[in-house]
């Protein structure tokens, strides 16, 4: 696995996320085996395979990162924090700019509304000061309002500044505009990561992706403040699902900033009003109690699946997401093959993924 260009080829080949990216490495062991093989996968699930990333294509961008002072850290690295990587979705390379020790501090999002009232932004900007000097690293996203807060609270920490800004387009493009000087803060002092190419706009589909990013980093959630169906709600599910501490800071009823998060507390989340709440919550920290990945592929298949269990599989597909779980129990097939099965079918552009390692045609 020394070579990032075979790697980088096979993160950026259209139709491959990164569950697909797990199962070829355990399966072929390296990138170079697992575009190789490509074709004969999607035949067999009844499709062709994408094309291939261009390997010009990954050179400028190569390039394009070392040019901005970026690097590469690959899933398989031995630098990879191990919070992330026990995700379900953990991306297969991500681009860095900054400290990477900052990654092996304990790590506590702070996320909330970019409409935040001044007082939710000014607790969110002390929170973030506390957390830092306690030692841990703040992690947020660079949007307006909390997030903005709690990285500016991080980065005037006495002890030394201790944030991680994870961002949702290429490491070179600042978004929004008014956080450039910021971001670059951030990137000097502390830890930014991208997990899109160089020269990527911000787009609405790579925001919870950014999400997931943030919630697999951090021991726990804060929520400071949040409108229903916010991204800082998606980031709180996501933390959820991960097995994460997730956190809310209570508001009145008659603040609509504050349902999101009153919600929270109501379906379970904890209750803290300052950062001696959150410490509490996250110390000590056990990291035997986060799930492993459901959908990891252990391991190749005791042998190829034949025509017949395809069929079977299929049959019990259908446009509703179901469980991978319940495939395995419904088709009495062993799960290497079932695991086998849905890479094909997905190499072939007929399988899509849903969160909660759910899958449909």
């Amino acid at each position: 696995m020394a070579d990032p260009l075979s790697r980088l080829r096979l993160v950026r080949t259209a139709g491959i996320g990164p569950v697909t990216y797990r199962q070829l490495i355990a399966r072929f062991g390296d990138a170079d085996a697992a575009l190789a093989a490509l074709p004969m996968l999607a035949a067999r699930g009844g499709g062709r395979a994408p094309p291939v990333a261009d390997r010009a294509m990954i050179d400028r961008e190569i390039a394009a990162t070392a040019r901005i002072g970026g690097r590469y850290l690959f899933l398989d690295d031995a630098g990879y924090p191990p919070l992330l990587a026990a995700t379900d979705t953990a991306p297969p390379a991500l681009i860095l700019r900054g400290d990477s020790a900052h990654l092996r501090r304990p790590c506590v999002a702070i996320v909330g509304a970019r409409n935040a009232s001044a007082a939710a932004c000014r607790f969110a900007r002390q929170l973030g000061l506390e957390m830092a000097e306690a030692g841990t690293s703040v992690v947020s996203g660079l949007a307006r309002g909390i997030d903005t807060a709690a990285h500016v609270g991080a980065l005037g920490s006495r002890g030394g500044s201790s944030t991680i800004g994870v961002i949702a387009s290429g490491i070179d493009i600042a978004f929004p505009p008014e956080n450039a000087a910021l971001q670059e803060d951030i990137a000097q002092r502390g830890l930014l990561i991208a997990e899109q190419p160089p020269g990527t706009e911000p787009r609405a589909r790579n925001f919870p992706s950014r999400n997931r990013i943030i919630a697999g980093l951090a021991i726990g959630t804060v929520v400071v403040e949040a409108v229903p169906r916010s991204g800082s709600l998606i980031t709180a599910r996501l933390a959820a699902e991960a097995g994460r501490e997730v956190m809310a800071v209570p508001g009145s009823p008659l603040d609509p900033r504050a349902q999101g998060c009153n919600l929270l507390i109501r379906d379970g989340a904890i209750l803290v009003q300052s950062a001696a709440d959150v410490l509490e919550q996250i110390r000590p920290f056990d990291p035997r109690s986060v799930r492993a990945p459901i959908d990891r592929f252990v391991g190749p298949p005791p042998e190829d699946a034949t025509d017949g269990d395809r069929r079977r599989l299929v049959a019990l597909l259908g446009p509703v997401p179901v469980g991978i779980d319940e495939l395995v129990r419904q088709s009495d097939l062993p799960p290497a093959i079932v695991q086998t099965v849905l890479l094909e079918l997905e190499l072939a552009g007929r399988l899509a993924r849903h969160a909660g390692g759910r899958v449909s045609l």
